[in-house]
């Protein structure tokens, strides 16, 4: 990837983060109410109004935190997937301008639902303090994490945005099967709620190693479980990887039909 493409990612990225909030009186300051706004309606819904409590504890904010917890990085990985489907479209007058790695526009949806995604999480880690929850050696993998899931949703959006501009029901469909995931996936619920045959499912969900392995670290306060960890690594690489190989199979392609 050359300089010039660099450039343009970090430009393309300081834009869209900062065109969300074009014309607001608060401006940048919805970057903190929001996520300050969400993660309060998870944890008082959850905790107090629903009184949901977690198995083995009477913390009224446990289930919340819970869920916010599950919620933080599915938002994150959900919104690149989502907004990378169509990102060859949106961009294509810039693709037929500036020759410029295309990946180089995944990259930036990418960079960009990550500042959103360290601001909600700095607000929950800022709770957790408050609530007296004591932090442990497990968080130092946090980072690793994020990367293995930040990298498995850029191989599937750069996928989905090859295949969209041949076939725009991509898109669409794109909204559709990322609710089943959510769904499918225990963000909101306990796997223990789900009959034997779906829990023996769902343990081949790659997203549900990524919000297992978050949920271990801030609420269950155990350690990482290592081969999950590395059969998420392995999904994360080959899927990126395979996107790439179809995506430059059909670069000029995708460059003619723009």
């Amino acid at each position: 990837m050359s300089r010039q493409d660099l450039a343009l990612i970090l430009e393309l990225t300081k834009r869209d983060f900062s065109e969300r909030f074009a014309g607001s009186i608060l401006g940048a300051s919805w970057a903190i109410i929001s996520p300050l706004v969400n993660l309060s309606i998870y944890i008082i819904v959850f905790g107090k109004i629903m009184g949901a409590r977690l198995p083995g504890t009477a913390d009224m904010h446990s289930y919340g935190v819970y869920v916010a917890v599950g919620l933080i990085p599915w938002a994150c990985f959900a919104n690149v997937v989502g907004r990378s489907a169509s990102i060859f479209l949106d961009k294509k007058h810039i693709i037929s301008k500036v020759n410029t790695a295309m990946p180089a526009f995944i990259i930036y949806i990418a960079l960009s639902e990550s500042i959103t995604f360290l601001i909600s999480l700095a607000l929950l880690c800022c709770f957790l303090v408050f609530t007296g929850y004591t932090f442990h050696s497990a968080m130092l993998y946090v980072p690793l994490l994020f990367a293995l899931q930040q990298i498995m949703a850029m191989g599937i959006g750069l996928f989905l945005a090859s295949l969209t501009v041949f076939f725009r029901d991509v898109r669409e469909m794109t909204g559709v099967l990322l609710q089943v995931w959510f769904w499918g996936t225990p963000i909101v619920y306990l796997i223990g709620i789900l009959p034997e045959i779906f829990k023996g499912l769902v343990r081949f969900n790659p997203l549900f190693i990524i919000i297992d392995s978050y949920h271990r670290i801030f609420v269950f306060n155990k350690g990482l479980a290592f081969d999950s960890l590395a059969a998420l690594s392995l999904v994360a690489l080959v899927t990126c990887c395979f996107s790439y190989i179809v995506f430059r199979f059909l670069e000029k392609d995708i460059r003619d039909f723009l």
